[in-house]
């Protein structure tokens, strides 16, 4: 069973997928998957030079993640001109990882889960979730965000209503590591309990 684990920005995605690790469960994370597309000599790096121009590069000719993310959630052509090449490479990249991982039931970290359409490629949805100004915060004092471009990262993302409308299972985290490592723990039993 192929689990999305899917969540605004800074709600905790990563601190609940290596929760699930601990546990054992196989955590095939769509973020790792995406660092490692554009490193340099990938053929995904070379598309996005090619649409994007050379200044995407730093100094050691590696994807300026900073720079990137900047220029796309500034401008809403370009921030689809780079999903339109990132995305199709890593959902293969991504199902071939699960092939290969086995195991009773996966966790698939997918943060752009449902504006990808890779709902598709999932049997549940599990949503990490907090409040929008919990985000913020977090994105301010993690990502030294300014308050604006933190507002401007949350607004590119579907809205917290429809992920929660569509999720399965949903985790609050609201800063709580023990009350959410308890409902990892109840979500892990009721997945190994799952039919397949």
């Amino acid at each position: 069973m192929r689990v999305g684990l899917t969540g605004g920005i800074a709600c905790g995605k990563s601190t609940v997928a290596n929760m699930f690790s601990e546990l054992g469960v196989a955590v095939i994370d769509t973020d790792v998957i995406a660092r490692d597309v554009v490193q340099p000599g990938e053929p995904a790096l070379q598309k996005l030079v090619e649409a994007f121009g050379a200044e995407i590069l730093n100094d050691q000719n590696r994807l300026d993640r900073r720079r990137m993310r900047e220029r796309v959630f500034a401008d809403e052509n370009e921030r689809r001109k780079l999903e339109s090449i990132l995305h199709p490479v890593i959902a293969q990249e991504m199902l071939d990882r699960a092939e290969r991982a086995g195991g009773i039931y996966q966790i698939l970290v997918i943060p752009l889960l449902l504006e990808t359409g890779m709902g598709d490629l999932v049997d549940r949805v599990l949503v990490v979730d907090c409040l929008p100004q919990t985000q913020s915060e977090r994105l301010i004092r993690r990502d030294g965000e300014t308050k604006a471009s933190a507002r401007r990262m949350l607004d590119a993302q579907i809205g917290r209503a429809r992920r929660l409308a569509r999720a399965d299972d949903v985790l609050v985290n609201n800063g709580n590591l023990d009350q959410l490592r308890d409902s990892v723990r109840d979500l892990h039993e009721t997945y190994t309990s799952l039919p397949a």
